[in-house]
């Protein structure tokens, strides 16, 4: 359900739409909230979150809220550089290094934080939940625990070469 557009350089994926319904007095009254990822496709990602009465405006508020909380991924190239595990509430996802020329194995929600990020090879697998808010949460979070080797060596003073 990933609808895509870029706006600057920045691309952006519509994740998720929710239909939100209050009953007045005249009938019901419709609200939307969006959820969208953000990202520059050179290693930099965020997710955005926003409610409106209307579709669009929603989006945009997504895409706003989740530009500005934007977050850089450690990269080895086109993939991620060793394999990592991230939860968030009953969400678990498992993110995999690829070869060249795998493409992005993923559900919808994973896929679109991986694409944004610029991830081009990987492989994934969710567990638990399939609510697509906290599998976009518990992607996120698994791609703020990767490290390079630079920076393990840098962060425990040892040489692993």
């Amino acid at each position: 359900m990933a609808t895509e557009s870029t706006r600057g350089e920045l691309i952006d994926k519509v994740v998720k739409i929710r239909r939100c319904a209050a009953v007045v007095k005249g009938g019901r009254r419709f609200s939307f909230t969006a959820l969208v990822v953000v990202g520059d496709g050179q290693g930099n990602v965020g997710w955005g979150y926003g409610k409106a009465n209307e579709v669009p405006p929603a989006v945009d508020k997504a895409v706003k809220d989740g530009s500005r909380q934007m977050l850089e991924v450690s990269m080895q190239g086109t993939t991620i550089p060793h394999e990592v595990h991230g939860r968030y509430g009953a969400a678990r996802v498992v993110l995999v290094p690829a070869g060249p020329g795998t493409g992005v194995i993923a559900g919808a929600a994973v896929r679109a934080v991986c694409e944004a990020c610029g991830i081009s090879d990987i492989l994934t697998k969710s567990f638990g939940t399939s609510n697509p808010i906290n599998l976009v949460k518990a992607t996120i979070a698994a791609l703020q625990s990767l490290r390079t080797p630079n920076e393990v060596e840098r962060l425990r003073g040892v040489s692993l070469s």
